[in-house]
């Protein structure tokens, strides 16, 4: 029987085509006609068309996995072609999963792809994550990440986990019958703010395509019921010093999701991490101003303070004339130099962290505080790239 509880005899035929196709695979003694066969039967969830569920996904197809199902609500950026090869230049501008599909159908005709054009939420993930026999999580966020260890948790599906950070990868399996989950690993979220994303910190471009690689591998053995898989244990990728080591995790019996199971139903999890949810560029306390409105200051020659709180590698491709540089992390340090007389607009890439930033002035005493709608990103679209 496989994984997904099917007899290996009502597993589907292979065509002729998929026997020429597979044939790397057909000669493997661990895989053989009757793995293709299982591969061909599995249903594969990537949670994320990024980073890591480009090379994740690009693997999965190749290797032949029946369905594929994939979430997410984001467009492609040019930032994005660095690392997330699921998406080419002419993509950009047009919704991940769009240039998702295209690749994955032109990677393999044989496979189907199912599309999840939402984000993933407490509301929908039981329903989503239920049609699938392996999850595999691409997310970049704390919030999505215990959203999908719960889920996969009440569910009884493994969860492949991946995560990225500048030249440091890790990756593991959770949720399985007898190992830990992720919050055995990470009982709490970290403090919000405290653990840059890749736009704030950066990421070398093949790392989640080691990372990315590894959760394919994973599934695949899964599917296929072979090898040892890494649950139980946590990979550790130095890219760096090219180092690979993995450290042992023991399954919490105090935990709440797979111990004592006192989670019972999942909850919100931008509240418990402190965050805002995906695709909420501002908080409601934070006013906004267009680019229009913004240029409109400009040529009118009001006087504010612009505040860009980008990293410094990020200006290059683009910034706004007289806008004085001060990171985010760094800005505690540097707000006691705006004049506090005048209105304060902070600009980041996309509205979001110029949207915490606009929290942190107000609290420390600044009266009229607005955040840049949509960032750099919005402002090249609407008024051109460049300086004004």
């Amino acid at each position: 029987m496989t994984r997904s509880g099917r007899h290996d005899e009502a597993l589907p035929a292979l065509t002729q085509a998929e026997h020429q196709r597979y044939g790397r695979h057909l000669v493997l003694p661990t895989v053989g006609e009757t793995g293709q066969r299982r591969l061909k039967a599995a249903r594969v969830l990537i949670v994320g068309a990024g980073g890591l569920g480009s090379p994740a996904a690009l693997y999965l197809a190749a290797a032949g996995v029946g369905t594929i199902g994939l979430v997410d609500h984001d467009v492609v950026d040019a930032t994005n072609l660095q690392r997330q090869l699921l998406h080419g230049t002419d993509d950009v501008g047009r919704a991940k999963l769009a240039s998702a599909r295209d690749r994955l159908h032109d990677a393999n005709p044989h496979v189907a792809v199912e599309l999840h054009d939402t984000w993933l939420t407490a509301a929908n993930a039981l329903d989503i994550i239920a049609r699938y026999d392996v999850v595999i999580d691409g997310t970049d966020n704390f919030a999505t990440r215990y959203l999908v260890n719960d889920a996969c948790v009440m569910l009884q599906r493994p969860n492949v986990h991946g995560a990225i950070f500048r030249f440091d990868g890790q990756a593991s399996v959770f949720a399985t019958a007898d190992g830990p989950c992720y919050r055995c690993l990470y009982p709490e979220p970290p403090l919000p703010d405290t653990v840059p994303n890749c736009a704030e910190g950066g990421v070398l471009g093949v790392l989640p395509g080691l990372v990315g690689t590894v959760q394919a591998t994973e599934a695949i053995k899964i599917i296929l019921g072979i090898g040892d898989t890494l649950a139980g244990r946590l990979l550790l990728i130095d890219a760096l010093g090219m180092e690979f080591r993995s450290l042992r995790i023991a399954r919490n019996p105090q935990c709440p999701a797979c111990g004592t199971r006192t989670i019972t139903q999942l909850i919100d999890y931008d509240q418990f991490c402190g965050t805002p949810p995906l695709g909420q560029r501002t908080t409601p306390d934070v006013q906004e101003i267009t680019p229009e409105g913004l240029l409109e200051w400009m040529v009118r020659g009001v006087a504010f303070e612009l505040v860009d709180v980008r990293e410094p590698e990020e200006t290059r491709d683009g910034y706004l004339n007289g806008a004085r540089l001060m990171p985010l992390a760094t800005l505690p340090d540097a707000m006691h130099t705006l004049d506090r007389a005048k209105p304060v607009v902070v600009v980041c890439r996309s509205g979001g962290r110029s949207a915490r930033a606009a929290t942190v002035l107000l609290a420390d005493g600044c009266e009229q505080v607005l955040s840049l709608a949509g960032g750099m990103m919005r402002w090249e679209r609407d008024i051109g790239a460049g300086p004004p």
